[in-house]
């Protein structure tokens, strides 16, 4: 199955060509693939990169090692992360400090959904463009975050603490190999995050349209509750996204691919942080 994020979808990040071969056995991120069969960077008809300089074989058919510069490193990822996600904060302190409209914001978050939607579609990765979305979702953060602190103060600051305290975890779960990507984890949480925006976009229906809380999943104990669904998707997500990022490093995907990777954990970040949010001042508000 391909990765649940849309910037991996199109990638051959997992084994066995990114369908369901996450059983495979699994390296260290950084070391040695286990066999050429299933590389997504050996050179095969289905490999998307074994037309580049990257997926060379030699004279016996078997895989030349690519120059060490031009692979995809853990660094890499790391920098780039810190990149995208420096913009975003840097965004958001700017609609935090000139106390942008809703209006504005909203604005914001449909360029971001554009950009986003670009960069997903394309074969590759456009750092201009991915740094463009992270700059605009960040204003869109930092004014919805400032309107919420006025109704809830301090709310930012704990969603913040909590979105950092549900990366690490998760990052400990995963490294420990308490929580494996396999086949059967990736269906379920497909299965699930489709149903819970079917339930989000019908809830924002009634809402429009027949006006109050619509069905009631953004407050009371239901809210609570959908915000603990929304915040455990976001990290069986984060889950997802270090196994491709293991895996193109494992393989040696082209280093370009690393503003991939770092803009589908922003994504994912993006997504734990609102819900998270939303889950501290439903909370607050109940006290």
């Amino acid at each position: 199955m391909r990765s649940s994020n849309p910037v991996f979808s199109r990638r051959g990040f997992s084994r066995d060509n990114g369908y369901a071969g996450f059983n495979a056995q699994q390296p260290q991120a950084g070391g040695p693939a286990v066999g050429t069969q299933g590389n997504p960077y050996a050179q095969d008809a289905q490999n998307p990169y074994a037309t580049n300089p990257y997926a060379q074989q030699d004279q016996y058919g078997a895989p030349v090692a690519p120059p060490r510069g031009s692979v995809m490193t853990m660094d890499d990822v790391v920098t780039r992360t810190a990149i995208t996600l420096g913009v975003v904060v840097a965004g958001a302190t700017v609609a935090w400090v000139t106390d942008m409209g809703l209006g504005l914001a909203i604005g914001a978050a449909l360029v971001a959904m554009v950009l986003g939607l670009i960069q997903a579609f394309k074969s590759k990765p456009m750092p201009p463009v991915i740094l463009a979305y992270a700059g605009f979702e960040g204003l869109f953060l930092g004014a919805i975050s400032n309107y919420v602190n006025q109704w809830v103060p301090g709310a930012p600051m704990q969603a913040v603490l909590g979105t950092m305290a549900v990366f690490a975890t998760m990052l400990v779960l995963y490294k420990t190999r308490i929580v494996r990507v396999t086949a059967r984890f990736t269906r379920f949480v497909m299965i699930a995050a489709i149903s819970f925006m079917v339930l989000t976009a019908v809830n924002l229906l009634f809402m429009v349209f027949g006006g109050g809380d619509g069905l009631g999943f953004r407050s009371g104990g239901m809210g609570i509750l959908f915000g603990v669904v929304g915040v455990l998707l976001g990290s069986f997500f984060l889950a997802m996204d270090f196994k491709q990022v293991e895996d193109g490093v494992a393989y040696g995907a082209p280093r370009e691919e690393s503003w991939l990777a770092a803009f589908g954990l922003t994504m994912t970040l993006v997504w734990i942080y609102l819900e998270m949010l939303r889950l501290v001042a439903i909370l607050s508000g109940d006290d």
